[in-house]
């Protein structure tokens, strides 16, 4: 919920709710400057450029392969491996030796000397500086390209069940944060008598394991996480104590810490704080809570800052901050969302005045997350072109018409608000005693009467019994405020209202978190997609028909090609030869080759062996990259008559 007012006199607060429909059009229009004269930035770190290239075919065995990334990155022992044709490491084994120079970041593995003719494939695996695992994989050839029985994992790394499982963890921290940070500046902030209410307690207290938990889950899961992908890595000693090593290590445990301090603050606010009676001690110790409190939650936020997109790429100094008051501002809004939500549905107590102080907040939160949400816009995105054409930005625009759904909502909200009074909302307020029996005259008869006086006589001398009727009373003192709260038409709306808002929040924080581990849009973009070479191209059958003439008696004909299954990787190549009699036609000579003149690679030559009659095939026929690639046939039909003739085909 972003904003409240009450309908009746002059409200305040409607000119800030008319202020943040202003900011939201007025921030649209910068968001859109912004990213039209943005340029470059570098984050998230992506493959940019190799030696040999990608499809290469080189004449001599280079020396070493090396890999160009976007950004900094974390390799170790295995992160760059060169397999030969027939799966054996080409490389030496050593760690990846850094040839970084300047802001080009670079890393090289050696090769044995005197490395066959064949094709060669290139497999790396690295962590990126923003903490997401990265991997790719490519190909080049020496001499020739071969058959190759390299047999890549087809799972990425980051996938698979561990990564299903570390993703869950991720949503549920953000999640536990923002119970646990919001719900706490709901009671301070809003509606201090909450820090009683057992409901408001049960929130804050759920947030902070929920956050606690999902932290060891991802500090356990970190090493398969982003290496093996197998459960029970998590309980490697070496693997853990080299998560501790990596920054994002270091930031897991430092939020355990900081959960700590976490704990004392909610055993102070739902202790000492919810029992003190003095209003002058009740200020101080709200002043002190806050200020502790605030500082955890930032020092909590900063764990996400320090070490995930915001910790690396242009302004990491600038963006640290932006992104610690962007997290709190989402807490602030969100949490206290939750709140309102349980403190209109789970206890009567709540009045219009602790309402209209969340809308305040509410309204400051929107404001904070709006600057904020611009400037990270601008950075991780950077153009019009990867706003629309990558998977970040067209997560980023569900985020934002998920905002509007959501202001749109509180809109609804702060209508039945307008209409609340304190009577209304606070049913505590009314005396028990004024609270209606079932019963419509108000009439008892004498024998209830005699009965409840036998009962608060067993009571006396029975200390169980008056335990239970104690119990009793207070259900039925309970059953009759909730009547109360119920019938009013203008809780319920609000309540209605509120529930919508928290279900559209829900969806919001999970695209939220998809963001955090999505490469940012103009890396991607920029990366021309390089990182994600492991995986084939998709493509259907090549079928082609090529009329020739040597000259020479029976010189005529027709070439027939299929090339399957049409696609970057191994593929069938099959010829037939045709007479101008439509029989099939055998020659002394043919000859194929492959050139692909947009990345100037080949010609790759092709050398098929006579099946039949009129009827060549090759098999295991490498095809680098796809693209626009020119096939080229030489036909001889005697010794001095030969043609070589060509047509292109799309592959890949």
């Amino acid at each position: 919920m972003t904003a409240t007012a009450p309908r009746l006199g002059r409200p305040p607060i409607r000119r800030p709710v008319a202020a943040a429909a202003l900011l939201a059009a007025l921030a649209s229009l910068v968001f859109g400057l912004l990213l039209a004269g943005a340029g470059p930035a570098s984050a998230h770190a992506a493959l940019t450029g190799s030696d040999p290239q990608d499809g290469a075919v080189v004449a001599t065995a280079p020396k070493e392969v090396t890999l160009t990334f976007s950004e900094a990155i974390a390799v170790g022992d295995g992160s760059i491996r060169v397999l030969d044709p027939s799966s054996k490491r080409a490389d030496t084994g050593a760690e990846p030796k850094d040839l970084s120079d300047g802001s080009t970041v670079r890393y090289g593995v050696e090769l044995h000397p005197g490395l066959p003719d064949g094709t060669y494939t290139v497999a790396w695996q690295a962590i990126s500086a923003d903490s997401h695992p990265i991997s790719g994989a490519f190909t080049f050839s020496i001499g020739a390209p071969s058959d190759t029985t390299v047999a890549l994992p087809s799972q990425e790394v980051g996938g698979g069940p561990v990564g299903v499982v570390y993703g869950i963890a991720r949503y549920a921290a953000y999640a536990g944060f923002v119970l646990l940070v919001g719900g706490s500046a709901f009671v301070l902030g809003c509606w201090q008598r909450g820090a009683s209410a057992l409901p408001m307690q049960r929130l804050v207290v759920r947030g902070w394991v929920t956050l606690t938990a999902a932290t060891l889950v991802m500090l356990l899961l970190r090493n398969p996480y982003t290496g093996s992908g197998r459960f029970a890595d998590a309980f490697d000693l070496d693997g853990l104590q080299s998560v501790l090593d990596t920054k994002p290590g270091a930031a897991l445990v430092s939020r355990l810490l900081l959960l700590g301090a976490a704990a004392l603050f909610i055993a102070v606010l739902f202790g000492t704080y919810a029992r003190r009676e003095d209003e002058r001690e009740k200020k101080d110790l709200t002043f002190g809570l806050a200020v502790g409190g605030g500082v955890v939650a930032a020092g909590i936020a900063a764990t996400w800052a320090m070490s995930e997109h915001a910790s690396t790429g242009i302004q990491p100094g600038i963006a640290m901050p932006v992104d610690v008051a962007h997290l709190l501002a989402v807490a602030a809004w969100l949490g206290g969302l939750a709140s309102l939500l349980v403190a209109l549905y789970r206890t009567p107590e709540i009045g219009s005045a602790a309402v209209r102080r969340f809308s305040t907040v509410a309204f400051g939160s929107v404001v904070v997350l709006a600057a904020t949400g611009i400037y990270q816009s601008w950075r991780q995105v950077g153009s019009w072109s990867a706003l629309t054409g990558t998977r970040y930005g067209q997560l980023l625009i569900l985020k934002v018409a998920l905002i509007a759904v959501l202001l749109a909502v509180a809109w609804f909200s702060r209508r039945w608000t307008g209409r609340l009074t304190d009577t209304a909302v606070g049913s505590s307020e009314v005396p028990d005693d004024e609270v209606p029996d079932d019963d419509t005259d108000g009439s008892s008869d004498s024998s209830s009467g005699e009965a409840a006086e036998s009962e608060d006589a067993r009571a006396d001398v029975d200390p169980e019994r008056a335990a239970q009727l104690a119990r009793q009373r207070a259900a039925l003192t309970a059953t009759k405020k909730k009547r109360i709260r119920d019938a009013d038409a203008e809780r319920s709306g609000l309540r209605r209202s509120v529930l919508a808002e928290t279900a559209v929040a829900v969806v919001l924080l999970a695209v939220t978190t998809l963001l955090t581990s999505t490469e940012p849009g103009r890396t991607e973009e920029a990366a021309g997609g390089t990182s994600a070479a492991a995986a084939p191209a998709a493509g259907t059958p090549v079928n082609l028909s090529m009329p020739f003439d040597t000259g020479g008696q029976n010189g005529e004909g027709t070439v027939r090609i299929d090339i399957d299954p049409g696609r970057t990787g191994s593929n069938e190549l099959h010829v037939w030869i045709d007479g101008s009699d439509g029989k099939p036609m055998d020659v002394p000579e043919l000859k194929v080759a492959l050139t692909l003149e947009a990345q100037e690679i080949g010609p790759l030559p092709v050398v098929p062996d006579r099946l039949a009659e009129g009827h060549w095939s090759a098999s295991g026929v490498q095809i680098p990259m796809a693209g626009d690639w020119k096939i080229e046939v030489t036909v001889r039909t005697s010794d001095i008559d030969q043609v070589t003739i060509d047509k292109n085909a799309k592959i890949g």
